[in-house]
């Protein structure tokens, strides 16, 4: 029996892939709010790599007020302009002095913007369609070291918050999940006129599923309004045949539903995101840190991007909640739905949360006895192993959004 406060507990609904109406969304990386997200992750990462490599540990810092101020452009069939730029502002506090060293936290941070930027949204200039600017106060002296005075202890919770994770996923949820990340992976490698700002949108119905995407076209690349009807389109066939990848249910795939080709209204633009053209975004506003938004599922408010990968419970928990309910399904059999609830208190060591809340439904014929036990023996081993979560997210093995 662990020492740890783990509650394990059949939960009090259906499973999500049962229930009559599932909802599901994914903001894709080139949305105004994971933009903001993007930006305050690599950030972060920047940050703390620079901290451990001058200080041999990670100081104090947050990022995760970071904000984006929408320009405005002029779309044209073969390449319009940006008449004014997307202005991206990165706040927060960061330890800027330490132990007699000056640490050039803001050069830092907007080297590894611009560096994100050209990586992932490239069809963004660097310092003509969007200005970074920056703002990072100083932190105060008590939490500049996150860590305390003995760096092999486990950290102590920031706060007193929560993280929520499911597993396994719905045939709904991977069909968002995937279709966004393929869209703009594979099929924006081959068909450049499908720019990073795509938003899906997943509704199931009993058996059916419908798919609305809204993708953002870049006008360079879409010589009429033919071509761009043609461009539609081969989206709504991608979006459909990764959809039978994922289920056999009926689908029905929408793209780009508020055109109006008569009166030329249409989702055209010149650096494939809305960000250019009236739409702001925030860090925390969009995909959780399994990079969902699921009304159907318990989801937790804290924005995952940009905080400190150390001690910062709506960073950490949200990402090891999710990690042990995936851990738990995929090593125990006989669950059919799964949630992880994990509490922490202000100043308990965040291997200790206040409760660790795990919720089940079980196959048919599955006693929760039957597994119960095999859950509380993986649950205690994921959190043993928190700071774990610390190292992957600094060397970028994990996804905040």
């Amino acid at each position: 029996m662990s020492e740890r406060n783990i509650r394990v507990e059949p939960i009090d609904r259906q499973a999500v892939e049962d229930q009559e109406v599932e909802i599901v969304e994914r903001k894709g990386i080139g949305h105004p709010d994971s933009i903001s997200d993007g930006v305050a992750e690599a950030v972060a990462g920047a940050l703390a790599r620079e901290y451990l490599d001058r200080i041999g540990k990670v100081l104090h810092f947050n990022t995760d007020e970071t904000q984006l101020v929408a320009g405005e452009a002029a779309p044209a069939f073969g390449g319009g302009e940006v008449v004014d730029p997307i202005y991206l502002l990165i706040v927060g506090r960061a330890t800027k002095h330490y132990d007699g060293q000056t640490i050039p936290a803001e050069t830092i941070a907007l080297r590894a913007a611009r560096e994100y930027l050209e990586s992932e949204i490239p069809q963004l200039t660097v310092g003509e369609d969007i200005v970074v600017d920056i703002r990072l106060g100083e932190g105060s002296g008590d939490l500049q070291d996150v860590f305390g005075e003995d760096e092999v202890s486990v950290p102590m919770a920031n706060d007193t918050s929560f993280g929520v994770g499911h597993a396994p996923l719905t045939e709904t949820e991977q069909i968002v999940l995937e279709a966004e990340r393929r869209l703009n992976g594979e099929f924006a490698d081959e068909n450049p006129y499908v720019g990073t700002d795509i938003k899906i949108m997943g509704k199931r119905e009993g058996d059916e599923i419908d798919v609305t995407v809204a993708a953002a076209m870049v006008d360079e690349h879409i010589a009429d309004l033919d071509a761009y009807a043609e461009a539609v389109e081969s989206v709504r066939e991608f979006v459909a045949e990764v959809a039978s990848e994922h289920t056999d249910r009926d689908v029905t795939v929408h793209v780009n539903t508020a055109d109006d080709y008569e009166e030329g209204s249409i989702y055209l633009t010149v650096t494939g995101t809305s960000a250019e053209q009236g739409d702001d975004g925030s860090v925390g506003r969009g995909n959780r840190a399994n990079g969902l938004i699921t009304p159907n599922r318990s989801m937790s408010m804290e924005a995952t991007s940009g905080k400190n990968p150390v001690n910062h419970i709506g960073k950490i928990y949200n990402l090891l909640s999710t990690e042990i309910a995936e851990e738990v399904v995929g090593e125990v059999d006989g669950i059919r739905d799964l949630r992880v609830r994990l509490l922490s208190q202000i100043g308990r060591p965040i291997d200790q949360p206040h409760v660790a809340d795990v919720h089940v439904v079980t196959e048919a014929g599955v006693e929760l006895s039957d597994v119960e036990a095999e859950i509380e023996t993986i649950v205690d081993a994921e959190l043993a192993n928190v700071t774990d979560i610390t190292r992957r997210v600094i060397d970028g093995e994990l996804t905040t959004f």
